[in-house]
């Protein structure tokens, strides 16, 4: 089913994810070789509660850590462990949080050090795709609109792999809404979008195959190849002629730029 927010939900909405935008901007100045995703794991519990609110993703579905912390060939869903960051790691942390009844949810992958090139290229390329699959996410436009602009820009423009199986979703009183919002896909095609739905838009793209699988812990998954893979991910408001944003990369690319154990040199 289909939720079109009134204005008044869509700034209760942005206040969660602003929270979220907040709480990955606290994680980049903190992030430095040595740390473990462990330590980021509670360091984001204690800071969401700490605003009180609480976090979307601990025990959802049974799911047992409070933020999925996916490292180098992880696509997503890793779980957060003591095995300590080095550098050149490639380091997406996915988060959500419920406050004032509503999800906010979104992702955003850093680098550490000095990473390969190729590892830099993708980030750089995956962070694009987000925002042009953005563009598209107007009024009247179609949700296959969304996965044909991120595919052209990352598999057709560049040769790298769409997965496939995991896709962007709807977003609001639930943290998984209809529609589903593939990275991939035919203009013109799938659900026509109207004013103020609310979209989790999120490329899961892969320096090598597209083709993905799941670990022994029912989670965690990873490239086929074991390539690495980059994650981003923004809350977005449809709207006519421009989308919404409602969670913010400034305040996070702003401490990335700021912490001299970050790379973030592609921008």
């Amino acid at each position: 089913m289909i939720h079109i927010k009134t204005e008044e939900q869509i700034g209760l909405m942005r206040e969660a994810a602003l929270l979220v935008s907040k709480t990955l901007t606290e994680v980049a100045k903190i992030i430095k070789p040595g740390m473990t995703t462990l330590d980021i794991d509670q360091f984001c519990m204690n800071y969401v509660k700490d605003h009180k609110a609480t976090l979307s993703f601990y025990n959802y579905h049974g799911y047992p850590h409070h933020i999925c912390a996916s490292v180098n060939d992880v696509v997503v869903h890793g779980f957060p462990n003591k095995t300590s960051l080095k550098d050149g790691d490639i380091v997406s942390i996915d988060l959500g949080v419920i406050l004032n009844g509503w999800h906010g949810d979104h992702a955003y992958t850093f680098i550490l050090g000095e990473a390969a090139p190729e590892a830099i290229q993708l980030v750089k390329v995956t962070k694009e795709s987000l925002y042009k699959g953005i563009e598209k996410a107007i009024v009247n436009n179609r949700v296959g609109d969304i996965g044909y602009a991120i595919q052209e820009h990352t598999e057709k423009l560049h040769g790298y792999g769409v997965v496939r199986e995991l896709v962007g979703h709807g977003l609001g009183k639930e943290l998984h809404e209809d529609p589903q919002v593939p990275n991939y896909g035919k203009r013109g095609t799938g659900l026509k979008m109207k004013e103020n739905l609310v979209l989790a838009i999120e490329p899961m793209i892969n320096l090598g195959t597209h083709k993905v699988f799941t670990d022994e812990d029912g989670w965690t998954v990873k490239t086929q190849d074991g390539k690495v893979s980059v994650h981003f991910e923004h809350d977005v408001c449809v709207k006519a002629g421009q989308a919404l944003i409602l969670s913010d990369f400034s305040i996070i690319e702003a401490a990335e730029k700021a912490n001299i154990n970050l790379n973030s040199s592609y921008y």
